[in-house]
């Protein structure tokens, strides 16, 4: 799963959306009809999780269950059904490894098993100075530049244990770092170099597939 499914033991007595979040919220429900707001349920707890660094407490889920004019159960239904959604607290680099066939076919499991190691923790755990947390997840949709991973919003593709370990230890000194391929391959172009689109490709200076030049 991509979450940390666990639901925090602790938590906040208290939940409000700033003042920012609530314009955006009105933002949000406008795009429903009125006899529809609830369908804003999901957009809401994403909104929640940002705010409460990344994790949502149970009090901010009947905050929004008030906001929508429904039952308190059915938000934590929504909540503790999707894997997108944390119940518990996680590290400030919430990294996402998929292992999903065509990920696991181009080495997956060997940066799962680094990252473990590098880290010192397991699939499902965050780092002592909470800095990291570690967990699997099936396709996020990057295929063809597999393998891959998420960490918060951030695609990091075309890794190996050794790129990994760049990743990581940029992440650590808070050093920002080039997100999407890591071998330099644009977008999801072959890894051989361009097979269509010939003349666009020269013109933007994109290697050419030998045989088609």
């Amino acid at each position: 799963m991509g979450s940390v499914r666990k639901i925090a033991t602790k938590q906040p007595t208290e939940f409000k959306f700033t003042k920012e979040n609530l314009k955006e919220i009105d933002a949000i429900l406008k795009k429903y009809p009125e006899s529809r707001k609830k369908s804003g349920v999901m957009p809401l707890l994403d909104l929640a999780q940002r705010q409460h660094d990344n994790w949502i407490p149970e009090v901010a889920m009947k905050e929004i269950a008030t906001i929508l004019g429904m039952p308190p159960i059915k938000v934590f239904e929504v909540a503790t059904f999707y894997s997108m959604y944390n119940l518990s607290p996680v590290g400030k680099n919430y990294i996402q490894c998929c292992t999903t066939t065509p990920c696991w076919l181009r080495g997956s499991s060997d940066i799962v098993d680094f990252t473990k190691k590098h880290l010192g923790i397991e699939v499902g755990e965050t780092t002592k100075d909470g800095k990291f947390t570690l967990v699997e997840v099936e396709c996020l949709g990057a295929c063809v530049n597999a393998p891959m991973v998420q960490i918060n919003d951030d695609y990091y593709e075309d890794l190996t244990p050794e790129i990994m370990k760049d990743v990581l230890e940029d992440l650590a000194s808070d050093t920002k770092r080039e997100i999407g391929s890591q071998t330099g391959r644009v977008n999801s172009l072959s890894s051989a170099g361009a097979t269509s689109l010939l003349k666009e490709a020269k013109k933007a200076k994109i290697t050419i597939q030998d045989g088609d030049k």
